[in-house]
């Protein structure tokens, strides 16, 4: 018992510690910043991009409907080094992936693809 004591005091104080260093403030903040390849880095608040692949049907329904909406998007192939390196940044597995300004929506969801779109005058559901 006593030495879970010694292990919980010791647990704590390194807590303390790497709260107040400033080394360790900069190396979570160097984390959150984003990627290189990371699509949100021009989308900024309104742009849409779009990573796609030919295979998927949700990919196409989900163009369609952005093409009978007319929403202005940017389309990133994942079969493309480009497309690619975007879905890693994004820590993304599967498609399609939105990104919409700096919001990701992850598979077919309507719900969440009208929640972001509608803000920027698009009605696609």
């Amino acid at each position: 018992m006593r030495t879970l004591g010694i292990l919980l005091v010791i647990a704590i104080a390194a807590a303390v510690f790497r709260l107040l260093d400033p080394a360790s403030a900069t190396a979570a903040t160097a984390e959150t910043a984003l990627q290189a390849d990371d699509p949100r880095i021009n989308t900024g608040d309104d742009r849409v991009v779009m990573l796609v692949a030919q295979w998927c049907g949700y990919c196409r329904k989900l163009r369609s409907d952005f093409d009978g909406a007319r929403v202005a998007y940017h389309l990133l192939d994942i079969d493309t080094p480009e497309g690619a390196r975007a879905m890693q940044a994004l820590g993304a597995r599967g498609v399609p992936v939105t990104v919409i300004g700096q919001d990701v929506v992850r598979g077919y969801d309507t719900r969440a693809l009208n929640e972001r779109l509608i803000p920027l005058g698009y009605r696609v559901y």
